[in-house]
């Protein structure tokens, strides 16, 4: 018999395979090992979520006594509309803007109706360069004396300021209801 030669070609196969085999070895029975493992549609998921990496935020219709459906964005706040803006574009800048917050997302937040929201809800750019929701092109804002959920005292201000209704179109003033007693808001825009 002739003894066997091994070639380095050969060789350098082998030792690749043992390293194959010793990296498997370092796996427990548990399954657990010693780097990290993502099954690629996680993976996908993960990739996905941390693209977006924003907030999704659901504007809800409820129903107040005297105002009748409206409209509500975060923790259940009162949306309202300023009769001074045209469509896709605030009139409510500055001091006015403090008085009554707009209604802002990111570019990677998401924007989803609630049950009964019929006005399309979209987004335009502010002055300031923040977006801006809207409902039917009508800027969307907070009222920022509104201390909770439920409360509707923006409601008539100044004669110019509405609570939001699902379907983005705001009553005239002369047909809204009564003012609440803020409207005597001093200082309202």
């Amino acid at each position: 018999m002739r003894p066997i030669t091994v070639t380095p070609l050969i060789r350098l196969g082998a030792m690749f395979g043992a390293t194959l085999l010793i990296a498997a070895a370092c796996t427990s029975s548990s399954g657990a090992s010693t780097a990290p493992s993502v099954a690629p549609s996680a993976a996908s998921s993960v990739a996905a979520s941390a693209a977006t990496g924003g907030e999704t935020y659901t504007v809800a219709v409820v129903t107040d006594p005297k105002l009748g459906a409206l409209i509500t964005g975060e923790d259940g706040k009162t949306l309202y509309t300023f009769a001074s803006d045209t469509a896709n574009t605030s009139a409510c800048t500055d001091a006015c803007a403090a008085k009554w917050p707009p209604f802002t997302v990111e570019s990677n937040d998401t924007l989803t109706p609630g049950a009964g929201v019929t006005g399309a809800l979209t987004t335009f750019a502010r002055p300031d360069g923040k977006m801006q929701v809207a409902i039917n092109g009508r800027p969307l804002y907070y009222f920022a004396a509104d201390s909770k959920a439920g409360d509707t005292t923006g409601q008539g201000v100044g004669g110019k300021w509405f609570v939001a209704s699902p379907t983005g179109v705001t009553a005239s003033p002369a047909a809204s209801p009564a003012a609440s007693p803020a409207g005597s808001y001093k200082g309202a825009y």
